[in-house]
């Protein structure tokens, strides 16, 4: 008995995909992916759901009895907005993909290492390339959300190659070490050709494959189409272990013309499977992802076990896509600031209800930045693998999302504490820009903190005064100071505008709440100490506080050593920043390293720095001491020890990159230690679990090493760390970027590139990112450096990882008086636990 006829899906799909922007949707929307479905007892259905705009569609499909079949299909159960980015996505940023329908199943089966059953459920996820090991994490798990399928279209052509020898192109992958099986172990198929179809078999309008043409003509091509197909899927079929296959009918930009498409499939699958009279055991039919792994399932087999991820990927010998952990990091760090401010925006939208969108400041909205957050999870936005332009509108979307965002901040603020303020957002305080505290003499700060438990966060503000006093939400008096702002940040501002000075204070906010800060500036107070030149001298110099000292050499002016003061530890370290030469190609390969590919042409990085001794300077207070360190005139850190802080800051400005000398070039910020490494080095996944990684090795293939450096390089979300038995240096990123230990002892960081030729995988352009002034993108950022014994570092990353990643962020207003500011008998006014008994009468 066969299913239901493909004619009526087959118009209904032609039509879908015919609709305005269909065309631009992630290219795992338009897939033909494989598998059979097998005519089911009552109650167990094999379906799929189709879903856009609002509608969907359930489809179900048959199969004869035969020994081999094989289908071509449509469906997905996993979208949404975009389709995920493979590897600098943090996981808890808003999902760009929803879960599948689920039906969870009743048992499950034990652990048969290195072999695993499985029971299948419908919900299937479908990823353009290969996946760390917490992908599974952007939603809590896959088994938990109604996944049990995962199809990768890229992995390493060496994993590939081998796993077609052992037929194990199919597996159980065990996505996570910190979840009991079978709590993280998803059923997962690598696909025959990528995405693609077949070779020859390509019939969009912007393939150049020959139709299939039948019937009474000259140019019947039938029997030369069906035989080659046949001989495909025979050679196909040699490489997996059930006697059904998966094939992907589409790719980038295809189904412009759905028509074709599904003309040509309609006869090609009428007439392989008209060769069963023949003696043919080969069927063909359309089905979906869900129908294909009920069909595995019932061939119940024990597969291969994985356990660790899929990174770094190659798609040949010196192709390693390890660029893009870093590629256009401005746009990355946008990101990361635009879903901290979207987690902010929706929180105070929750707690202050109705008022929040409808308030005295004009009708606000999170949907609209939720909406361009979630876009920019896609695997060529926030990975900087997108045309300029194509990046600049990504900025303008999420930019939009900021306004109305700030408009329904201001409506929940104002509803909250009850009154009604013009509050400011001053978006360049990265540039210590902010016209509110630069021309007031009296101002209010509300620090908003979306984190559950309550946080210190200094605040930088420029201004012009000398001398300013800041009052807490109870009118007690907070310590401050006025410090000089860096040359560098001057001269990023241009045309001399901005403050030369910042007022710094040291904020507290409770969990998931706000507090407020008065700032009066003194009508009579103390010039402000220049920062001074470090005496050159044969001892080291030094910051500390009461946490960490962190020495320098007196001749170089480089960092030399940091001492955790609590735990009594001392190690060595050496920082500065080098570049790579991005290579264009020679005579091993033609790759050129560009906005995917990372290829320099040395494994041996160039000082940034032509001088052995840099220009260094010096700046204490009470509540901060800084070295200001020039490595060049487009490469300077500041060495940042804040007064109660268990890290030290580094804060480095790079750009623009010359590139006048013809030389694209990666930049790197390297740390040298003595520690015992052993080759391993640890990142995290996704911002979640911890990833031990070893140099030229990967725990389930034998690699064949051909890039030293960018075959080592693997993606850090938030953090990554090197150990010995004792002690642990971890470093926390700001935005996603690329790392590795290239050598015992070392770690190193990408935080910028800038390249002159394209790497020929579909940008079409080189990352050359000119900037506002044309001239080459300028990037500011931040390193955390945490020492600890290797028992207690994780309760310091994992804490300044997620304040990083959820950082407090405050908002102005002039100092009229309409906020209170000293002791109130309402609590939910100057400082207010938002979460507790704030919450409107409508949140219990």
């Amino acid at each position: 008995m066969r299913g239901f006829s493909t004619s009526w899906t087959r118009w209904w799909l032609s039509w879908w995909l015919s609709l305005p922007g269909a065309s631009s949707m992630p290219r795992w929307l338009f897939w033909l992916a494989g598998g059979s479905c097998r005519m089911r007892p009552p109650g167990t259905p094999c379906a799929s759901s189709w879903s856009r705009g609002g509608w969907s569609w359930w489809g179900v499909a048959g199969a004869w009895r035969m020994r081999r079949s094989l289908t071509t299909a449509r469906g997905w159960s996993s979208w949404g907005w975009a389709g995920a980015s493979c590897a600098v996505r943090w996981g808890r940023a808003p999902p760009p993909a929803w879960p599948g329908r689920s039906t969870p199943s009743a048992t499950r089966g034990r652990a048969q290492p290195p072999l695993r059953r499985w029971d299948p459920r419908p919900g299937t996820s479908c990823s353009p390339c290969g996946v760390p090991g917490s992908e599974h994490l952007f939603l809590p798990t896959p088994p938990q959300m109604g996944y049990d399928g995962l199809f990768l279209g890229r992995v390493d052509h060496q994993d590939k190659a081998q796993r077609e020898q052992r037929r194990e192109l199919e597996l159980l992958w065990r996505t996570s070490g910190s979840l009991r099986s079978p709590g993280s172990d998803l059923f997962t198929g690598i696909l025959p050709n990528v995405y693609n179809p077949p070779t020859g078999f390509c019939w969009d309008q912007l393939c150049s494959d020959p139709p299939v043409v039948d019937g009474d003509s000259e140019e019947n091509n039938v029997a030369s189409i069906v035989s080659t197909f046949l001989d495909i899927a025979t050679k196909q079929a040699e490489h997996y272990r059930t006697n059904h296959i998966i094939m992907t009918m589409g790719s980038d930009f295809h189904y412009e013309n759905a028509n074709l498409w599904f003309k040509n499939m309609d006869k090609l699958i009428a007439h392989v499977n008209a060769q069963q009279a023949n003696g043919s055991r080969v069927h063909v039919l359309y089905s979906t992802p869900s129908c294909y792994l009920w069909e595995l399932h019932q061939a119940n087999l024990s597969w291969s076990l994985k356990m660790d991820d899929f990174f770094p990927y190659s798609d040949g010998p010196h192709q390693f896509w390890t660029g893009f952990f870093t590629s256009r990091p401005a746009l990355k760090r946008y990101e990361r600031l635009s879903n901290n401010f979207l987690q902010i925006c929706s929180q105070l939208e929750a707690l202050a209800g109705p008022a929040a969108r409808d308030g005295p400041y004009g009708p606000g909205d999170s949907s609209v930045l939720r909406e361009a957050v979630a876009v920019a999870q896609h695997h060529d936005a926030v990975t900087g693998t997108e045309k300029q332009h194509v990046a600049n509108d990504y900025a303008k979307q999420l930019a939009i999302g900021w306004e109305r965002c700030q408009l329904l901040v201001s409506n929940a603020l104002s509803s909250l504490s009850g009154t009604k303020e013009t509050f400011t957002f001053c978006n360049s305080l990265n540039i210590s820009v902010c016209p509110l505290t630069e021309a007031s003499s009296r101002f209010l700060v509300l620090l908003y903190n979306p984190l559950g438990r309550r946080v210190s966060w200094p605040i930088r503000l420029p201004v012009h005064g000398v001398s300013y006093t800041v009052t807490d939400p109870r009118g007690q008096p907070v310590p401050s100071e006025v410090v000089p702002v860096s040359i560098v940040t001057h001269g990023l501002r241009g045309n001399g505008i901005g403050a030369m000075q910042e007022l710094l204070f040291q904020a507290s906010a409770p969990a998931l709440g706000f507090s407020t800060f008065t700032v009066t500036r003194s009508p009579h107070g103390h010039p402000r100490v220049p920062p001074v030149q470090p005496p050159v001298l044969p001892q080291p110099w030094d910051i500390h506080n009461e946490h960490l000292r962190v020495l320098f050499d007196p001749l170089t002016g480089h960092l030399k050593e940091i001492q955790n003061l609590a735990k009594n530890i001392s190690l060595p370290v050496f920082q500065s920043y080098y570049w790579y030469n991005a290579s264009v190609g020679n005579d091993e390969s033609s790759q050129a390293s560009g906005a995917y590919i990372f290829r320099p042409n040395s494994s041996e990085p160039i000082p940034v720095s032509v001088s052995k001794r840099i220009s260094t300077s010096l700046v204490q207070n009470a509540l901060v001491q800084e070295v200001h360190q020039t490595f060049s005139s487009w490469c300077s850190q500041v060495v940042r020890l804040y007064a109660g802080q268990p890290y030290v800051e580094l804060e480095w400005t790079v750009g623009p990159i010359p590139v006048e000398d013809g030389w694209g070039k990666e930049i790197i910020s390297r740390f040298q230690t003595p520690l015992q490494t052993r080759a391993r080095f640890y990142t995290d996944s996704n911002g979640r679990q911890i990833l031990e990684r070893r140099r030229d090795y990967r725990p389930t293939w034998n690699l064949s090493q051909t890039e030293p450096v960018a075959g080592n390089y693997y993606p850090v979300t938030s953090r990554i760390f090197i150990k010995d038995k004792k002690v642990q240096l971890t470093v926390l990123t700001d935005r996603s970027q690329g790392g590795s230990s290239i050598s015992d002892g070392s770690l190193e960081l990408m935080v910028h590139r800038r390249l002159l030729y394209d790497d020929n995988r579909g940008v079409e352009e080189p990352l050359l990112e000119p900037g506002a002034d044309r001239r080459g993108l300028v990037v500011r950022g931040r390193h955390l450096l945490l020492l600890d014994t290797v028992q207690a570092a994780a309760d310091g990353h994992r804490l300044r990882a997620q304040e990083l990643f959820m950082a407090p962020y405050p908002v102005l207003a002039p100092g009229g008086g309409a906020l209170p500011t000293g002791p109130s008998s309402n609590a939910c006014r100057s400082s207010q636990r938002c979460a507790g008994s704030c919450l409107p009468a409508s949140i219990s």
